[in-house]
C-alpha cells in the first residue's frame, strides 16, 4: 500500500478492503472519514452562477469568477487568509478549495448564491436555474 490512499465507499468489496487495511495498519496511522465530495453537476452549476454574477454585478471593480468564488466561500463561513506573493508586490488568497466541499456544503453554497443573486438582481443564464428560482 502506498503512503496515501483514498477509498470511496461504493460497495461491500471496498468496505472489506478498508477493514483489511485498518487491521494491518501500524500504530499511529491516520484514518479520515469525509462525507461524499461535491458532484460535477454542482461544480458546473457553481461556475455558471459565478459567471452570471461577475458579468452582472458591480463589486466596485471587475471580479474574475475565481475571485467571486473566494468571496462566496468566505461568506459561507469557509476560512481564508491572504499570503504575500514571493516578490512582495501582491497577495494571494489561501483557504479551502471548492473541490474539497462535501455535497451538503456545496448545496449550501449554491443556495446562498441563489439567495444573494435574488437580492442583487442577478438573472441566471441557465434555464434550469431560472425555473428553480421561479418555483
Amino acid at each position: 500500500m502506498s503512503s496515501r490512499v483514498q477509498l470511496i465507499m461504493n460497495g461491500r468489496e471496498v468496505r472489506e478492503r478498508a477493514i483489511r487495511w485498518i487491521n494491518k495498519a501500524p500504530a499511529g496511522t491516520r484514518v479520515e472519514f469525509k462525507p461524499p465530495q461535491r458532484t460535477l453537476e454542482q461544480n458546473d452549476r457553481m461556475w455558471a452562477m459565478l459567471t452570471d454574477i461577475v458579468s452582472q454585478h458591480d463589486f466596485g471593480r471587475p471580479y474574475t469568477t475565481d475571485e467571486a468564488k473566494v468571496v462566496f466561500l468566505q461568506a459561507c463561513g469557509k476560512e481564508f487568509t491572504v499570503l504575500p506573493t514571493l516578490d512582495g508586490k501582491g497577495f494571494v488568497p489561501y483557504g479551502q478549495s471548492s473541490s474539497d466541499l462535501s455535497v451538503g456544503e456545496m448545496h449550501d453554497l449554491i443556495e446562498f448564491m441563489f439567495a444573494w443573486g435574488a437580492e442583487n438582481g442577478i438573472v441566471w443564464s441557465d434555464p434550469k436555474e431560472r425555473r428553480e428560482q421561479a418555483a
